[in-house]
């Protein structure tokens, strides 16, 4: 694992510590930038299920104002936490240690990520897809700026619809999915 781009390109993360955490391959996660490079410059990114905060670090090295990475598992905190002061940047990176779903419903800021990316344990969108549908709500009507993307990665097998969220475009690797997502309404942009 390692940046793949930017001031930090060639950088290696730490490894997760578990197999809890799927990490993306160099391939679909240069893939997945080479979509989002233009919206990257000084966004405002939310890593949720961060895992070893892959995604996030690499919006940073490419430019991005700063990162909220959000990831409970201990010991994946740990790793993440090891990965942002490897790369020295603490001062734009904040991790939420947190419940997600209970920070998303009580938090009080508006409307202020460019850039969203929703990875959850594959077991969430069985166990727990009614739970990713509020979360979806509350990014959509309160936390995703008006021309904010959510990249969402899922077994390709699964299906949820993420309402109000919609669709700009799916991506397939094997068996993965990545949704880029849209909060904006029909005839929005």
């Amino acid at each position: 694992m390692r940046i793949i781009a930017g001031e930090l390109r060639g950088r290696k993360l730490l490894p997760p510590v578990s197999d809890s955490t799927r990490p993306v391959t160099d391939r679909v996660k240069q893939s997945v930038f080479d979509i989002l490079a233009p919206r990257i410059p000084g966004a405002i990114v939310y890593d949720c299920f961060a895992g070893t905060g892959s995604m996030g670090l690499e919006c940073l090295s490419r430019g991005a104002a700063g990162a909220t990475f959000f990831e409970c598992e201990r010991t994946a905190a740990a790793r993440l936490r090891e990965n942002i002061n490897a790369l020295n940047v603490r001062d734009r990176s904040t991790i939420v240690t947190s419940d997600l779903f209970k920070w998303f419903a009580a938090s009080d800021v508006r409307g202020q990520a460019h850039l969203i990316f929703l990875d959850p344990p594959y077991r969430f969108l069985r166990d727990r897809a009614e739970d990713l549908k509020r979360l979806a709500e509350q990014i959509a009507a309160r936390h995703l700026a008006p021309e904010g993307i959510v990249v969402f990665r899922h077994d390709a097998a699964d299906v949820l619809e993420l309402h109000p969220l919609r669709p700009i475009d799916v991506r397939e690797y094997g068996g993965m999915a990545v949704e880029f997502l849209s909060g904006s309404r029909v005839g929005e942009s």
